[in-house]
C-alpha cells in the first residue's frame, strides 16, 4: 500500500463540488458518510416530532426553514428524507415557473416523486401508498390486479365515503396503476398530463386535470387517503427562482396561498416544509399577506456550526483516504488540521459551505507540497514546477456567498465543464421524454436560455390568453432584424391544439411577430382536424416554421435551468467559488456548451460547428473530460483518471484512453505525465504553469 502522501497525489479531491448537495433529493443520492449528526440535529428532531404529530391527529402543519445561503438546507431536506422516509411520503416540488399553474404544477411533482422508491425498498411511495390501504392491507397486489376494477371502487367508495373528488375516475385510475399495461397512462393522467380523447377512454375518464381547481381537488385526495397510510411531506426548495411579479420580484404570495389553501380546506396529513434562504425571506416577507403568514406552524433557522462540527465535516471527507494508506495518518484531518480552521473563522462559528471549500483549497495546496518533495527528492525533471503555485484564495466567512470574482479562468471554466457534464448526465438519466415537462415549463427553460445566451429583447408572453400566454414567448432574431415569436406545446389534447392554432394565427395577422416558430415534437392530428389545417395554412409560409424538438434538445435546456436554480440559491459551486446568475452566465458563454444543442441552432441562438471529421467529433467529449478533470485536480493518478473516464463513457476501451491521454500531453496543452518511465500503476498527471 503507498503511503498517505503517495494516495492524497494519487487521489481526486474529497472536497470537490461534484461532492456537494444540491436540488432535488430523490435525483441526488447522499452519502452516508459525510453526514455528520450533530449539524442541525435540533431541526432533525423538531420535523420529527411534527411528523409523529401528523401522524396522530391527521392535521396538515406548516414549516418554514430558514438558513443563510451555504447553511445546509437543500442537504437538509435530502437527509430529512433518508432518515424518516419510513415515517412520511416525501415530495420535492421544483421552484414553479407560472403562478397561475402553480396547483397543477404542485400535483405533477407530488406525483413523479411518489413513483420513486425509496431506500431499501422495492415499491414505489406510490405503491406503497396504494398497499397501505386499510381494505387492502392483508391482499398481495396480484389479489388486486386479478380482482374486478368495479369492486376495487366499490370498496374505496365504500371506505371514503365522502371528501373525495371526482370519486368514480380517480379510484378507477387508482386500480390502473396496478395494471403494468396502463399504470404509465394512469401516472400521466394523475400529474395532470393534457390526454388525447383516446388514451382517456381508455381510462375511462371524461377529462384531463387541466384547472388549477381539478389539481388542487386531486391533492385534497392524496391527503385523504394517506390519512389511512403515512403523512405526505411537500418539500419547496430553491424558491429564488420561482415565478417572478411585475416587478420583478419572486412571487412568493401565490405559494402562500396555497399554503393557507391547504389549510383552510382542511386538507389531511399534510407537511408543508418551504425551505428559504434568510436574506429572501427579510426581503420579500412583507409582500405577503399577514393572514397567509400566520398559517405558519413553526419557523425554524438553520445555526451556523462550531469548529467541533467542521472538523467532524472534514474528517468524514478525508476517511476513505486514510483507509486506502500503508500508515495510520498522524490524525484524523491530516493533511488537514485544526489550527487552521481557529485562524480562518476566529469567532468559532461559520457555515457548513465554507468549511467544504476551505478543505478543498488548503488539500490541493497540500496535494502540489508533497509533489513537488517527490520530485526533488527522487530527481524527477517536471516541467515548469517551479511555477506550479497553490491557490492562495480562501473563502470569507463574511462575504456574501454570490459575491465572486477573477471568473470566468482557464481552472474555473474547466471545473464548470465537469459541474455541467455532472448535472448533465443526471437530467440525461432521469428525463427520458418530452413531456416530463409541462409547456409552461418548457418555455420557461427556454427563456432561461435564450437570457443566457445574450438573445436581445426576450419578452415573455407572446400570445394574448390566459390559458396560453406561458406556452410562448418572442425575441430579436440575432441572424437578422426580425422580431421571432416562439411557441411551445406538447399537449396531447387536439381541441386545444386548435385552439392555439387559432390565437397564433390571431398573433401573426396582428403583427406582434415577423415569424413565427411552433416547437412541437407530438401529433397535430390528420387533414380532418381543424387545429392541422390551420396549421398547414400558417406554415405554408416560409416565414413560419415547425420545429420538431429532440430529447437531446430538452436535456439541454434542463440541465442549465438545474444550474440557474442552484445559483439563485447560492447552491452552485464551482471550485472554490459560488457563482451568481451573472457569472453563471459567463460560464455558459465562455464554455461554448450549448452550441451542439440542435433546437438553439435552429432557433438562431447559437452556430452549431461543422462537422468535418466524424472521428474528431467522436471523441472530442473524452478528451475534454480528461483536460479537464486533469486541470480541475492539478494532480492525479493516470489511472485514477483513466477509471473516471471509463465511468463517464461507456463506447472506449482502457487502450484507447491511454493513447487519448498520450496524445494530450504531447500536443500544446497544459498537462503532462510528471514519471513517464514507471508503470501505468505509478504513473501522475499534472498541469504545467508556465
Amino acid at each position: 500500500m503507498a503511503s498517505i502522501e503517495q494516495v492524497i497525489q494519487r487521489e481526486t479531491n474529497p472536497f470537490d463540488a461534484e461532492t456537494f448537495w444540491s436540488g432535488n433529493f430523490w435525483q441526488e443520492k447522499q452519502n452516508p458518510t459525510f453526514t455528520v449528526e450533530s449539524i442541525h440535529q435540533e431541526a432533525v428532531e423538531e420535523i420529527d416530532q411534527l411528523i409523529n404529530l401528523i401522524a396522530q391527529d391527521r392535521r396538515t402543519r406548516t414549516i418554514l426553514l430558514e438558513g443563510e445561503t451555504g447553511s445546509g438546507k437543500t442537504y437538509l431536506l435530502g437527509r430529512l428524507k433518508r432518515f424518516l422516509n419510513h415515517k412520511a411520503f416525501f415530495v420535492y416540488v421544483e421552484p414553479f415557473t407560472a403562478s397561475e399553474y402553480i396547483w397543477r404544477h404542485i400535483l405533477r411533482y407530488t406525483v413523479d416523486s411518489l413513483l420513486e422508491v425509496p431506500e431499501g425498498e422495492e415499491d414505489s411511495q406510490l405503491l406503497i401508498w396504494l398497499k397501505g390501504l386499510s381494505h387492502f392491507e392483508h391482499r398481495s397486489i396480484l389479489d388486486l390486479i386479478r380482482g374486478d376494477r368495479q369492486l376495487f371502487i366499490r370498496h374505496l367508495r365504500d371506505t371514503y365515503s365522502t371528501g373525495i373528488y371526482n370519486a368514480n375516475e380517480f379510484f378507477g385510475v387508482l386500480y390502473d396503476l396496478t395494471n403494468p399495461k396502463l399504470s404509465r397512462l394512469a401516472c400521466e393522467w394523475l400529474r395532470g398530463d393534457d390526454l388525447d380523447e383516446e388514451s382517456l377512454k381508455i381510462l375511462r375518464v371524461q377529462h384531463s386535470i387541466d384547472t388549477e381547481d381539478a389539481a388542487q381537488k386531486i391533492m385534497a385526495n392524496f391527503g385523504r387517503i394517506s390519512a389511512e397510510t403515512k403523512p405526505i411531506v411537500l418539500c419547496f426548495d430553491q424558491l429564488d427562482n420561482i415565478a417572478r411579479l411585475n416587478d420583478g420580484a419572486i412571487d412568493l404570495q401565490s405559494l402562500f396561498s396555497v399554503n393557507s389553501a391547504i389549510h383552510n380546506q382542511k386538507f389531511k396529513n399534510f407537511l408543508v416544509l418551504i425551505s428559504i434562504i434568510t436574506d429572501t425571506w427579510r426581503q420579500n416577507a412583507f409582500r405577503i399577506q399577514a393572514t397567509d403568514r400566520d398559517r405558519l406552524d413553526c419557523e425554524i433557522q438553520l445555526k451556523q456550526i462550531n469548529l467541533y462540527q467542521a472538523e467532524s465535516l472534514w474528517a468524514s471527507r478525508l476517511y476513505s483516504l486514510h483507509r486506502k494508506s500503508a500508515t495510520q495518518p498522524p490524525t484524523n484531518l491530516y493533511p488537514l488540521d485544526r489550527e487552521i480552521l481557529e485562524e480562518k473563522f476566529p469567532g468559532g462559528k461559520t457555515r457548513p459551505r465554507n468549511v467544504l471549500i476551505l478543505g478543498r483549497q488548503l488539500f490541493q495546496d497540500r496535494k502540489l507540497e508533497f509533489m513537488r518533495h517527490d520530485a526533488a527528492a527522487d530527481g524527477t525533471a517536471i516541467a515548469s514546477i517551479s511555477a506550479l503555485a497553490p491557490s492562495t484564495s480562501e473563502p470569507d466567512s463574511d462575504r456574501d456567498d454570490s459575491q465572486v470574482s477573477s471568473l470566468p479562468s482557464i481552472d474555473a471554466i474547466a471545473t464548470f465543464k465537469l459541474v455541467w457534464l455532472k448535472k448533465f448526465k443526471q437530467t440525461e438519466s432521469r428525463i427520458s421524454r418530452i413531456r416530463q415537462f409541462s409547456s409552461p415549463e418548457l418555455m420557461a427553460m427556454l427563456a432561461e436560455t435564450l437570457d443566457a445566451l445574450d438573445i436581445a429583447e426576450v419578452r415573455p408572453r407572446l400570445l394574448d390568453s390566459r390559458t396560453y400566454a406561458s406556452y410562448s414567448l418572442s425575441y430579436r432574431d440575432p441572424r437578422g432584424d426580425r422580431r421571432v415569436g416562439v411557441v411551445w406545446s406538447e399537449d396531447l389534447n387536439l381541441t386545444k391544439f386548435c385552439n392555439l392554432m387559432k390565437l397564433c394565427q390571431e398573433t401573426i395577422e396582428q403583427k406582434h411577430c415577423d415569424s413565427l416558430y411552433l416547437i412541437r415534437a407530438e401529433q397535430i392530428g390528420n387533414p380532418n382536424n381543424m387545429g392541422y389545417k390551420i396549421h398547414a395554412q400558417i406554415f405554408a409560409d416560409p416565414a413560419h416554421r415547425h420545429l420538431v424538438p429532440d430529447l437531446d434538445s430538452v436535456h439541454y435546456l434542463a440541465t442549465y435551468h438545474g444550474l440557474v436554480n442552484d445559483a439563485y440559491s447560492g447552491d452552485l459551486v464551482v471550485g472554490d467559488r459560488t457563482p451568481n446568475i451573472d457569472e453563471l452566465k459567463q460560464l455558459i458563454q465562455t464554455s461554448n456548451l450549448l452550441v451542439d444543442c440542435p433546437l438553439l441552432d435552429a432557433l438562431g441562438a447559437v452556430r452549431r460547428p461543422l462537422l468535418t471529421e466524424k472521428n474528431k467529433h467522436e471523441w472530442q467529449p473524452i478528451e475534454d473530460f480528461l483536460l479537464n478533470r486533469a486541470i480541475d485536480q492539478q494532480c492525479m493518478a493516470r489511472q485514477r483518471l483513466l477509471q473516471e473516464a471509463l465511468g463517464q463513457f461507456s463506447r472506449i476501451d482502457e487502450a484507447q484512453i491511454n493513447q487519448l491521454i498520450e496524445q494530450l500531453c504531447d500536443r500544446k496543452n497544459p498537462i503532462a505525465i510528471l514519471n513517464p518511465q514507471a508503470k501505468l500503476d505509478d504513473q501522475l498527471v499534472y498541469v504545467i504553469r508556465d
